[in-house]
């Protein structure tokens, strides 16, 4: 039976270990792909990574904002004193921990942001599909239609994901095609 004393230990440290985190990518990311780093370091649940997080924000110690109709976070500069001062509340093992899994875990975000497919339902029969394309931070080409149903809203998202290198070429050509 773990005592109170042990709880508030393990907040401290999860809250600086986000921190940390946030230090070292030292820009904005989306929150999704920080639980995926942070529940990858320390067991970790969603509901108790949000409650870290919305403490953080309520600190100022961490900012959120919309960027491209996503929600993103990244750390202040008080946010950055902050974890200067306490980083060595960080046990050891759990930096070292934090930063291989850091270096493995964003290269492969990395990778996967740059083809982003989501569908978002209007009501049970109408779904807009967002498809797009980004790399460093910045959409670099971006569709957005309908669907008349989940499966084609999800069929589309999977096209995407699956042929994205393809049907993007294939889509500028089309706007490029200069017919007389």
């Amino acid at each position: 039976m773990s005592s109170n004393s042990d709880n508030i230990t393990t907040l401290a440290e999860n809250k600086v270990l986000i921190l940390y985190i946030l230090y070292l990518l030292d820009k904005d990311i989306r929150q999704d792909d920080l639980f995926k780093i942070i529940s990858s370091i320390n067991d970790i649940n969603y509901f108790y990574f949000k409650q870290i997080i919305t403490d953080l924000i309520d600190s100022k110690l961490v900012g959120m904002y919309t960027k491209e109709e996503e929600q993103v976070i990244e750390i202040t500069t008080e946010g950055k004193n902050a974890y200067l001062l306490t980083k060595d509340v960080l046990p050891g093992i759990l930096k070292l921990k934090a930063d291989n899994v850091f270096q493995r875990e964003f290269s492969s975000i990395e990778d996967e942001s740059s083809i982003i497919a989501e569908f978002i339902p209007k009501n049970e029969n109408e779904y807009t599909v967002k498809c797009k394309i980004v790399e460093n931070n910045e959409t670099i080409f971006e569709v957005k239609t309908f669907a008349g149903s989940r499966d084609r809203a999800k069929q589309i998202v999977d096209n995407w994901n699956k042929n994205a290198s393809s049907i993007y070429p294939k889509i500028l050509n089309m706007l490029l095609d200069k017919k007389e």
